[in-house]
C-alpha cells in the first residue's frame, strides 16, 4: 500500500481539486484506490462523485465526570490538565469539566488519589464510508459542531483503511497544525498544493519546514499558474524541491470545480499528467517506509 497525502499551508489553493482528480484518474486506470477526506471540519470530496453511503460509525472520546461527594478539592486534577478543561474554586466548592476543551488524555484520573473521577463517552463526530459507482471506497471524517479538535476523527478515518487498497489518497486539512501533522504523518509522500502568490509562498514555506522536521518527502503542484509571479518556482529551485506539475489559471477549470465536475474526466491531457505524476511517486517511494 502506498499512501499519498495532498496538503496545503492554507485553504483555497486547490487541495481537494487535486485529490479528487487523482483519485478519479486512478479509478479509471484500474488501480485499486481509496480516497480519505481528512478535512473533518469541512469535508467536501464526495461532492465530486456519485456515491452511496455504505457505513457510518460514531467517534467518541472519554471525558471526566467528577463526583463532588468524593472530591477533596485538592486541585490536583486542575493542575495536571494541560488543556485547562477543569475549572475549580476550592473555597466555594465549585468544580466543572469544560468538555469542549477536554482531550481525553486521562491525566486528571491519574492525578486523583480519591477515586472522585470517572469517565463518560462524548460524541466527536462520525466516519462515513461511501462507495463510488466503481465500488471503490471513499472515507470521510466529519466533526460535530463545537468540537475543538478533529484529530481523533482523522485517526479513526485512517484506521479504517486497513488493506483495502493499493493506493490511498489522503485529502489533508489545510494549515500546518495538529490535524495536518496527524494526516501527513501517515503518508509515504506528500503533495503540497500552492498558488503563485505571496500568501501561497509564505504558507508553502511553513508546510515544507514542518514536513522537514518530521522527515516527510514532498513535491509541489502550483495551481493557478500564471496568476502571480515566479517567486514560488525560485523558492523550489533554491530548496531543491521537485515541481510536480503546474495547473494553469483557467476560468473553465474554476467553473467545473464550482459545479462539482472533475476536470480529469473530460481533459485527457490533465488526466495523463496526474497519472504519470502518481506513478512516478509510487515507483520512487512505494517500497520505502514512513
Amino acid at each position: 500500500m502506498v499512501k499519498i497525502a495532498v496538503a496545503s499551508g492554507k485553504g483555497g489553493t486547490g487541495k481537494t481539486f487535486v485529490s479528487t482528480n487523482i483519485f478519479y484518474t486512478l479509478l479509471t486506470s484500474n488501480f485499486r484506490a481509496m480516497l480519505v477526506d481528512c478535512d473533518a471540519e469541512a469535508p467536501n470530496a464526495i461532492a465530486f462523485f456519485k456515491t452511496e453511503l455504505k457505513d457510518s460509525s460514531e467517534v467518541t472520546q472519554m471525558v471526566p465526570v467528577i463526583n463532588r461527594d468524593a472530591c477533596t478539592w485538592c486541585s490536583k486534577c486542575h493542575e495536571y490538565c494541560s488543556y485547562n478543561a477543569i475549572f475549580i474554586l476550592p473555597p466555594m466548592k465549585i468544580i466543572e469539566v469544560i468538555e469542549d476543551l477536554c482531550h481525553g488524555c486521562g491525566a486528571c484520573i491519574a492525578a486523583c488519589n480519591y477515586g472522585a473521577i470517572s469517565e463518560k463517552p462524548v460524541s466527536l463526530g462520525r466516519v462515513n464510508e461511501y462507495t463510488t459507482e466503481e465500488i471503490h471506497p471513499l472515507l470521510e471524517a466529519s466533526i460535530n459542531v463545537g468540537v475543538m479538535s478533529p484529530v481523533p476523527l482523522i485517526k479513526a478515518a485512517i484506521k479504517k483503511i486497513n488493506c483495502r487498497a493499493d493506493i490511498v489518497i489522503l485529502d489533508s486539512p489545510p494549515g500546518t497544525s495538529c490535524p495536518f501533522i496527524q494526516t501527513v504523518s501517515e503518508a509515504d509522500y506528500v503533495i503540497l498544493v500552492t498558488e503563485p502568490t505571496p500568501f501561497g509562498l509564505s504558507d508553502l514555506r511553513q508546510s515544507v519546514e514542518t514536513l522537514s522536521k518530521i522527515e516527510k518527502r514532498c513535491g509541489v503542484i502550483i495551481n493557478r499558474s500564471g496568476l502571480g509571479n515566479d517567486d514560488v518556482k525560485k523558492y523550489l529551485l533554491a530548496e531543491g524541491i521537485q515541481l510536480l506539475l503546474e495547473i494553469p489559471f483557467d476560468r473553465k477549470i474554476a467553473e467545473m470545480c464550482s459545479t462539482g465536475k472533475l476536470v480529469s474526466e473530460s481533459d485527457a491531457l490533465f488526466a495523463k499528467q496526474l497519472l504519470e505524476l502518481t506513478e512516478n511517486i509510487i515507483r520512487s517511494y512505494g517500497n520505502s517506509s514512513n
